[in-house]
């Protein structure tokens, strides 16, 4: 898996997953469970995971709509 994004904002990443779902790019919000050891603060990033073969896709995809700059340098 490819990890594209990673924030605490969960508008973002909840709009970048519909992104994903709209191109039908299966992805993943990893870490999500971590707000039960958290208290629900949003203090620990959650990540937005999609398929190494579907990461170029889905990079354009989240640049053309405005959010190139919460993806996470490719490594």
């Amino acid at each position: 898996m490819h990890e594209l994004i990673r924030a605490n904002d969960p508008v973002l990443l909840s709009f970048a997953e519909s992104l994903m779902k709209d191109a039908g790019i299966a992805c993943f919000i990893a870490d999500q469970g971590m707000s039960v050891v958290e208290g629900s603060l949003g203090m620990l990033p959650r990540r937005l995971l999609v398929d190494e073969a579907m990461a170029d896709q889905a990079r354009r995809i989240l640049t053309d709509a405005g959010l190139g700059g919460e993806l996470r340098e490719r490594k």
